[in-house]
């Protein structure tokens, strides 16, 4: 059956901030799981008699990048639950802003995070900062979304 020019797709609209949430949250599992049965092993073999210093303490690299791993899985649920609760927000462009940085801050944060430490080149390093900016871009776009939908709504802040 065609589709007329007319008829409306808003019903239909895709949630795509909470479908990225689910994912990234699903794929946080996936690799927190991973990290905790399978990498152990694999990192204290490929870095085998490998430092690194942390603190000013010497840490063996496998641990020191299991740690890493861990913390960029910690790190992609913490944002996919942020994404999936961008739905019970009024739409505005601050909120897409917030989901927008929240998606880029786990791909360049999480991700680099995976990727060095599974490669072992530790260059990538410097793209992690970039997600990190990423996160903190989008809790400040939330703010402001909250703090303008709520004055523009006439309510007061909510405590």
């Amino acid at each position: 059956m065609p589709v007329s020019s007319t008829s409306s797709v808003s019903s239909t609209r895709i949630p795509w901030f909470s479908a990225m949430g689910a994912i990234f949250a699903g794929l946080a599992v996936a690799c927190g799981a991973f990290a905790a049965h399978s990498l152990e092993q694999v990192f204290a073999e490929q870095y085998e008699g490998q430092t690194r210093t942390v603190g000013g303490q010497e840490l063996a690299a496998g641990y020191k990048y299991l740690a890493d791993f861990k913390t960029g899985a910690e790190y992609q649920m913490f944002h996919g639950l942020a994404l999936l609760a961008l739905a019970s927000l009024r739409p505005g462009a601050w909120k897409t802003a917030a989901g927008i940085s929240f998606c880029v801050g786990i791909v360049f944060f999480s991700g680099s995070l995976y990727a060095l430490t599974l490669s072992g080149m530790r260059w990538l390093g410097a793209i992690t900062p970039i997600g990190g900016v990423g996160f903190l871009v989008g809790w400040i776009c939330i703010a402001i979304h909250l703090m303008k939908t709520t004055s523009a709504s006439g309510e007061g802040p909510r405590s």
